[in-house]
C-alpha cells in the first residue's frame, strides 16, 4: 500500500486499540495490542505518518531510532540488590528502568496525557547483542523487567533486506505477534503531502514530468545511488532559503540531497528553465488576467513546457491558500483573546484594571503554554507558527491601543479599540481572499483561452490536470469550501460529467463487442 493508506491502517489501529468500554477498560486487551511493524524503503515518509497521527489524535509521541542505542540504554544497567529466600539472604541482580521507558513516563509527565505512541525505528537493523531484546520487546511490550504503561501504543519501523545490510529476519514467532504492514513508495500519494507541506512548486512541477525520479535506489560498478522523499523536501527547504538569501541553486546544492548524478543534473537544470517560464510568462499577471497575447506558441509547446506553466501558476496558487489558511488560524486566536477580554471588561466593576497589562498577562500565558505543548510535542509546525504569530500580533494591538488613545485607557474603551484594530486585520484578510479567489478564476480563464472548449474539457488535458491538482490538495479544498469559487465548481463539474462520459463510452464499448 502506499503511504497514505498506511496512515490510514496505523491511524484506525491506535483508535481502536485506545477504545474503552463502559468499565473504563481496554476493548482491545492489552496483551493483545499487537505491535504495528511499517515495512518499507528508507525516506519515503514512516516517521512522518506517526508524527501525524499523534498530533491529530492529540496523544504523546516518544520516538527512538533503536540503531543508535545498546543493550544497556535498552534494558537498563545492571544493580545487585538483595532478597530473602527461604530465610536466606541472596545477592540478586536486577536492572535499573531502560531509558526507552524513563523516556515514555517522562512525556506523560510534561503533557499530563497517559496515552500515546512509542515508535521504534530501524526495528529489524539492531546489533547482535541487543536482538534479543526487541524480540522480547515485540512479544511482551517490556524491556528488561520493565513494561510500557498501558495506553501506549507500539509503532516499529523497518527497511526490506535489499535496502540495508545491516537488516535481520523476524522469525514467524515474532512476526505471529505484530501487525506488518507494507509500504511502497508512490508519487501521487505523497504529492497530497507535499502541497500541504508546502513542497517547492519547482520540484512539484519537475517530478509531475517526471515521476520516475521522484524514488530510485540503485546499485552499479560505481557504487550506490539513491534518491528518497525526504531527500526531495529537505531541497525544497534549502531551495526556499537560498532563494530568499539570493543564493546560487545549481548542481552542487541539488547532488548533496539528491545521491544520484545524473538526478541532480538534471533537476538543477529543470529548475534554471522552471525560473526562465516564470519570467518569460509573468505568472503574476496571468494571475491579475493580464494574458499573454501570444497564446499559440504556449499551445504548441512541447508537454513539459505546459506542464511546467500549469506547476507555476499551481505553486502561487498553493502559497496564497496556505496564507489564508494560515491567517484563518491567527486571527481565531486573535478573535478568542479578545472575546474573552470583553467578557473580563463587562465583569470588572470595582477594581480599576490596567487593560494593557492584561493583554500583556495574556500574551505571557499564551507564550508559556505553547512553550510547554512545544517542548511535550504536542503541535505541529503550522500550529506553532499560528500560536506564535497571534502573540506578536498582540503586541501590535496593544501597541495600537495606547496609541489611539493616548493614554491608559479604561476598560471598556480598551475593548473597544482592541475591536477595531481586530476589524481592520479581518477586513485585510477579506480582501486577501477576494485577491485569491481572483487569481483563481483567471487561472480557469487564461487556461481556457489557452488551451480548451469552456464546454467540453476532452483534448483539454491541461485543464483537467490543473483541476485534478486542486482537487487533491489540502489547502486549495480548504479555500474552495470556506470561501466558494464558481469557476473551480464549473469546471469541477464538467470535469466529473466527462469522466462520466468516458465510462458510459467505454461501456458502450464493451456490449458491441
Amino acid at each position: 500500500m502506499n503511504i497514505n493508506e498506511a496512515k490510514e491502517e496505523v491511524k484506525n489501529a491506535v483508535r481502536a486499540y485506545l477504545e474503552k468500554d463502559e468499565a473504563g477498560q481496554y476493548e482491545i486487551p492489552i496483551e493483545r495490542q499487537r505491535p504495528i511493524l511499517l515495512m518499507g524503503p528508507p525516506g519515503i515518509g514512516k516517521t512522518a505518518i506517526v508524527e501525524q497521527i499523534a498530533h491529530e489524535l492529540s496523544i504523546n509521541l516518544v520516538s527512538y531510532t533503536i540503531t543508535h542505542h545498546t543493550r544497556q540504554s535498552a534494558i537498563g544497567l545492571p544493580k545487585i540488590s538483595e532478597k530473602k529466600y527461604g530465610g536466606k539472604t541472596y545477592s540478586v541482580t536486577e536492572y535499573t528502568m531502560s531509558e526507552i521507558i524513563g523516556a515514555v513516563y517522562d512525556q506523560i509527565e510534561k503533557s499530563g496525557i497517559q496515552e500515546g505512541i512509542l515508535f521504534l525505528d530501524e526495528i529489524n537493523c539492531v546489533s547482535e547483542t541487543l536482538a534479543p531484546t526487541m524480540l522480547q520487546f515485540l512479544q511482551y511490550k517490556t524491556f528488561g523487567s520493565h513494561r510500557i504503561p498501558d495506553g501506549f501504543i507500539i509503532v516499529t519501523a523497518g527497511n526490506p533486506p535489499q535496502y540495508n545490510k545491516s537488516v535481520r529476519d523476524f522469525d514467524i514467532v515474532t512476526l505471529d505477534r505484530v501487525r506488518q504492514i507494507n509500504i511502497e513508495e508512490d508519487f501521487d500519494a505523497w504529492k497530497d503531502y507535499a502541497y500541504k507541506a508546502g513542497v517547492h512548486g519547482s520540484i512539484m512541477a519537475y517530478l509531475e514530468i517526471k515521476k520516475d525520479n521522484f524514488y530510485s535506489i540503485k546499485t552499479d560498478v560505481d557504487g550506490r545511488t539513491f534518491v528518497t522523499a525526504r531527500g526531495w523536501e529537505d531541497l525544497s527547504r534549502v531551495i526556499k532559503v537560498h532563494e530568499k538569501l539570493d543564493m546560487p541553486i545549481n548542481e552542487n546544492l541539488t547532488a548533496q540531497y539528491l545521491q544520484n548524478k545524473e538526478i541532480a543534473r538534471d533537476f538543477a537544470t529543470y529548475y534554471e528553465l522552471y525560473q526562465r517560464y516564470n519570467e518569460l510568462y509573468k505568472i503574476p499577471d496571468i494571475l491579475e488576467g493580464r494574458f499573454p497575447e501570444d497564446k499559440r506558441a504556449i499551445r504548441e509547446g512541447s508537454f513539459d513546457e505546459k506542464l511546467s506553466i500549469i506547476g507555476l501558476l499551481t505553486d502561487k496558487l498553493m502559497e496564497e491558500f496556505r496564507s489564508y489558511s494560515r491567517q484563518q488560524s491567527v486571527q481565531k486566536i486573535l478573535f478568542e483573546t479578545i472575546k474573552e477580554f470583553g467578557r473580563f471588561s463587562e465583569t470588572e466593576e470595582t477594581e480599576r484594571v490596567d487593560s494593557i497589562q492584561w493583554f500583556k498577562d495574556r500574551m505571557g500565558i499564551m507564550e508559556y503554554r505553547l512553550q510547554e505543548e512545544k517542548e511535550a510535542g504536542l503541535i505541529d509546525r503550522e500550529e506553532e507558527r499560528a500560536r506564535a504569530t497571534a502573540v506578536r500580533s498582540l503586541k501590535d494591538c496593544i501597541n495600537y491601543m495606547a496609541t489611539a488613545a493616548g493614554s491608559e485607557p479604561d476598560l471598556k474603551g480598551a475593548f473597544i479599540l482592541a475591536k477595531n484594530w481586530f476589524t481592520k486585520k479581518e477586513n485585510i484578510r477579506q480582501e486577501n481572499i477576494k485577491t485569491t479567489g481572483r487569481h483563481l478564476t483567471n487561472s480557469f480563464e487564461f487556461l481556457e483561452q489557452t488551451f480548451g472548449d469552456s464546454e467540453s474539457l476532452s483534448g483539454s488535458q491541461e485543464m483537467v490536470i490543473f483541476i485534478t491538482e486542486l482537487s487533491n490538495a489540502y489547502h486549495s479544498l480548504k479555500f474552495v469550501r470556506d470561501t466558494g469559487n464558481d469557476a473551480y465548481y464549473k469546471y469541477n463539474k464538467l470535469l466529473l460529467l466527462n469522466d462520466r462520459k468516458q465510462e458510459l463510452m467505454e461501456l458502450a464499448k464493451e456490449l458491441v463487442f
